[in-house]
């Protein structure tokens, strides 16, 4: 008899279990389009220039390596707050944001959902997310003790927005619900409502009094434009609305493995940010009791000096543009093809993430015949894709669902 013998077997993470298949297979043919990791056109990871600028110059400083405070590196949490709200936001000029640095945008995630559960208004407030959405995301919320929910968001029959389902479901909800939403690069779809669209968004939840969690992963790395890409959030912001922001530098910095991201909590008068961030703080202890330096000293430096933010300005574009052309490439080769279907979304969708519309069926034959490796969903990272191996899988994909 074990003191573990009430533990049963967890559910296999989907993404997790592909990379393993992935790297297990040694044919040549082989591509890894699971992946949620920016890759060059060789297939390789890529570096920033302007992350190597800042680690030589962490390493010409000779720094500590010291505890940062529990609240995380200022330089980081103090840059991000203006990149997510804007230099010249009334919030942060009216003191009205608290920023945490987290274990990325997971641990962001985390943070706000266990300090919902606890000061949630309802207390049994459900937390809704988008059908389909980012596959940790039920994970972390069901595990903070939410009650999870969804609502409508992708129209299967043309891969595009479901606009009308989303805010009737919004709509229906009961009052005060907690609503997460995708900044911008929706994952796993790659669909992201127009601004129209968002303003529709926020008279809804303005009506429904319900609390907005956006998660952005992607700032600056879908578009390209900071900017454009916070344009959400922003909006809510000016609309009034009390929010939570969980940020992540994984992707537009490729800071991956140095897990560095914020928690951002916009509330309605700077006479509550102190109460919101001490509990705030509190959970933050409690679990990694102070975040990790030499991540947030990277994005910290980046953020701060003017001469290297331009210059992540420009790594962004490029990887943005990259993902983009693979994007009209692999559209118009399927076109040539004459695969049958309607490949517009490849090009409508954005961000990182493609959501093909292939069938279960259709990924495990690519995955079996053709080693080409995504999700059941039929989910492909577009950083995955490069002149080396379009060809391959347009080919193979057209075969597929042709036969």
């Amino acid at each position: 008899m074990s003191y573990f013998d009430n533990v049963p077997q967890a559910p296999a993470d989907g993404i997790l279990q592909l990379s393993v298949l992935s790297k297990a297979d040694s044919n040549s043919s082989k591509v890894d389009l699971g992946v949620g990791a920016y890759r060059d056109d060789n297939g390789k990871p890529w570096v920033l220039p302007v992350v190597r600028k800042a680690e030589q110059q962490l390493a010409q400083e000779a720094g500590d390596h010291e505890y940062l405070g529990v609240g995380g590196l200022p330089a980081l949490t103090n840059g991000a707050q203006k990149l997510i709200f804007g230099a010249d936001s009334a919030a942060i000029r009216e003191q009205r944001v608290y920023s945490i640095q987290t274990i990325s945008g997971t641990g962001a995630n985390m943070v706000g959902a266990v300090f919902l559960k606890q000061f949630k208004q309802p207390a049994d407030a459900a937390v809704y997310i988008s059908k389909p959405t980012w596959g940790n995301h039920r994970n972390i919320f069901e595990t903070a003790g939410h009650e999870v929910r969804e609502y409508r968001y992708c129209d299967y029959s043309t891969l595009g927005l479901d606009i009308d389902g989303m805010l009737s479901d919004l709509r229906a909800a009961p009052r005060g619900q907690i609503i997460v939403l995708h900044a911008c690069a929706h994952n796993p779809t790659g669909i992201d409502p127009t601004a129209e669209q968002w303003a529709q968004i926020a008279d809804v939840m303005q009506e429904r009094a319900h609390f907005p969690f956006f998660d952005c992963a992607y700032q600056g790395f879908a578009t390209g434009n900071v900017d454009r890409d916070a344009y959400a959030i922003r909006l809510f912001v000016e609309r009034g609305f009390e929010l939570f922001v969980c940020e992540s530098f994984a992707k537009n910095m490729g800071l991956y493995g140095e897990r560095t991201g914020c928690l951002h909590a916009v509330v309605a008068s700077s006479a509550r940010v102190a109460a919101v961030s001490s509990q705030m703080n509190r959970l933050s202890r409690a679990t990694i009791s102070t975040a990790s330096a030499y991540g947030a000293k990277i994005a910290g430096k980046v953020l701060q000096d003017p001469e290297l933010y331009n210059e992540w300005i420009e790594n962004m574009e490029l990887m943005s543009a990259r993902i983009m052309d693979m994007r009209t490439q692999l559209r118009a080769r399927l076109e040539k093809l004459g695969t049958p279907g309607d490949w517009s979304h490849v090009t409508s969708q954005i961000g990182m993430f493609s959501f093909t519309g292939l069938k279960l069926a259709q990924v495990e034959r690519l995955r079996t015949e053709f080693h080409m490796y995504l999700t059941n969903d039929g989910r492909i990272s577009v950083a995955g894709l490069n002149t080396g191996n379009i060809d391959y899988v347009a080919m193979a994909i057209d075969s597929v669902v042709r036969n």
